[in-house]
């Protein structure tokens, strides 16, 4: 059996700027922020939940842009490993999305929490025990090196919130990636203004709803789903 990524060296791995050192690197904060998150409530819990999603989101999204292309490409089961990974990524965005529609007082906001939890651990073992040790199989130290700086490129200009509807493979999830990243982060913009000065509170909650109408409009669109399919569709 190939190694975990977890208990190899950066080296081991392509070196610092290797995609799966990278990786690692976010699975780490991941961790830390999940144990923060655990025993929180109300708004500290809102505030940990928002960090949570602006690392997984952007970090996702640029996986399935960048990464499982290439995975499909040099593993004979590429695809099957890749669409066990969407599966995991798909249950998180509807998560997130019934999370934020519920609110804090929703009777199942505990149960979807510790889903949410959950799922995540296992989208990070899936990664750092099965795929990411087979893709290190195939791809020499540059390869690794390249693809963790397209990783990081894609993963600064991807979306940061739950677009559930929003094809999980391209040319859906490339050719919405832009506007709906402009969206959030207009939205995240507003959202952290909002916290900070209570004063701008009305307009600014009115704002980010008008943002989170424009991205709903996007998301639905037909090129926008293109490329899906079950069990990831929506």
């Amino acid at each position: 059996m190939p190694r975990s990524i977890a208990d190899q060296t950066d080296e081991e791995l392509g070196g610092p700027g290797s995609v799966l050192v990278r990786q690692r690197a976010d699975h780490v904060q991941l961790d830390r922020l999940l144990h923060e998150l655990d025993g929180t409530t109300g708004r500290e819990q809102e505030e940990v939940l928002t960090r949570i999603d602006r690392l997984v989101f952007s970090h996702a999204f640029a996986e399935e842009t960048v990464l499982w292309p290439v995975i499909r490409r040099v593993l004979p089961d590429g695809d099957a490993l890749t669409l066990q990974i969407e599966t995991e990524h798909q249950e998180v965005n509807e998560l997130v999305a019934a999370l934020e529609e519920g609110g804090p007082d929703h009777p199942e906001r505990p149960a979807r929490l510790a889903r949410l939890v959950e799922v995540l651990r296992e989208d990070v073992r899936d990664e750092e025990d099965v795929m990411f040790p087979r893709l290190q199989e195939r791809l020499d130290a540059a390869e690794l090196r390249r693809l963790g700086r397209r990783w990081e490129l894609m993963r600064r200009i991807s979306p940061t919130r739950p677009h559930p509807t929003v094809s999980r493979r391209p040319p859906g999830n490339a050719l919405s990636g832009l506007p709906l990243s402009l969206l959030d982060r207009s939205r995240d913009a507003v959202d952290t203004l909002v916290r900070r000065a209570p004063a701008v509170a009305p307009a600014g909650r009115a704002v980010s709803r008008g943002l989170a109408a424009v991205a709903a409009a996007v998301e639905r669109t037909p090129v926008a789903r293109r490329g899906d399919g079950p069990p990831t569709a929506r």
